[in-house]
């Protein structure tokens, strides 16, 4: 089976079951893991921007999309000429599910198993208390946090943390004055390149507050990503 993916944790996933770039033949600029495997794949333009002609030349017998990150036009035409597969997944059950039909795909049940087994070990093993307040932003000017119909919001509260934007949804825009209720600032690495400079800059804004760099790839990317985050998920539940 000939598969493009459209989304660089869809790309990753593919490969943790064991595909090589044989069977994935398509993925995009931002699919970087494993970055030993996915330099051998030809590049299909960007989640937002797919080059249609590079991906009817190459012919797929199945393209994954993500209802998120990628254009809803720009799917429907692929639809057109090929099989196409559109992933929603706005929570960890979401996500269980994705494993599951990824490993019926591929014909690997158990190793979806495997794997589900192992993100559901990650939350097992954390013990929440008294959740803390959190304002998680994913961009600077301006900026913009999560809302509660979030992939991000469902890891947030599996480690202990309450979303105080939880009242909205998707990706709102906020003021700084918005964030005076929060005990915690989660600045991510992705998809605003949040660096400890941005920390710093928070940190004289708001003297109280912890202020953390985070990895954004621990936070939004489903799929298997998640399995290979346990330690960094655990570590960030005992702040």
């Amino acid at each position: 089976m000939k598969i493009i993916s459209l989304v660089p944790s869809i790309t990753e996933t593919l490969f943790d079951f064991g595909l090589t770039s044989n069977e994935i033949i398509g993925r995009t600029k931002f699919c970087i893991h494993p970055g030993n495997l996915v330099k051998e794949v030809e590049v299909i333009g960007g989640t937002k921007n797919l080059n249609i002609e590079k991906i009817r030349s190459l012919n797929p017998d199945l393209i994954i999309a993500n209802k998120e990150e990628n254009e809803k036009l720009q799917v429907e035409e692929l639809t057109k000429d090929f099989k196409v597969w559109v992933t929603d997944i706005q929570n960890l059950e979401d996500n269980v599910q994705f494993i599951s039909e990824v490993g019926k795909l591929l014909k690997k049940p158990d190793l979806a198993r495997n794997f589900n087994k192992s993100i559901e070990n990650i939350f097992n093993d954390i013990k929440i208390i008294s959740p803390k307040k959190v304002a998680y932003l994913i961009w600077k000017n301006p900026l913009m946090t999560i809302g509660s119909d979030t992939f991000i919001h469902d890891v947030l509260s599996k480690i202990g943390f309450q979303n105080i934007f939880s009242n909205q949804t998707r990706y709102p825009q906020i003021d700084v004055s918005d964030l005076q209720e929060a005990e915690y600032i989660f600045l991510s690495t992705e998809p605003y390149p949040f660096k400890q400079k941005h920390v710093e800059e928070f940190q004289v804004e708001f003297p109280s507050k912890k202020i953390i760099l985070v990895d954004g790839e621990a936070f939004s990317w489903f799929g298997t990503h998640l399995a290979k985050k346990a330690k960094y998920l655990q570590h960030l539940s005992k702040l």
